[in-house]
């Protein structure tokens, strides 16, 4: 029984280790000017970070839609997230969102 238990542990353990953490970027970010202040208070924005940080050796991947649109939101989160120190090297951008969908900020492990 016990080897049973440590078994569904340790494979809950490595699903829960290889998923990877997506947060939705509301709309709502691109309604106004954008400052330092506004990006890194929105929600999507600091749980990414703050588990970004939490995991070293992690990435941040923006996934955006096709379209110009979505790709200048997608590359100027990308500079303000430069900006607030996180390394630009670590930080990917894909175009595989659905049209009139926001930006997903996903954590890789």
């Amino acid at each position: 029984m016990r080897r049973v238990l440590a078994l569904a542990l340790a494979c809950a353990f490595a699903a829960s280790a290889q998923a990877a953490d997506i947060f939705t970027v509301t709309p709502e970010l691109w309604d106004r000017p954008r400052t330092a202040r506004a990006v890194r208070e929105q929600l999507a924005v600091k749980q990414a970070l703050a588990l970004h940080l939490a995991q070293p050796g992690s990435r941040l991947v923006i996934h955006h839609g096709y379209g110009q649109d979505p790709l200048v939101q997608a590359e100027e989160l990308r500079a303000w997230l430069m900006a607030l120190a996180i390394d630009g090297a670590r930080i990917s951008l894909v175009n595989d969102v659905k049209a009139h969908q926001s930006l997903n900020i996903e954590v890789v492990k």
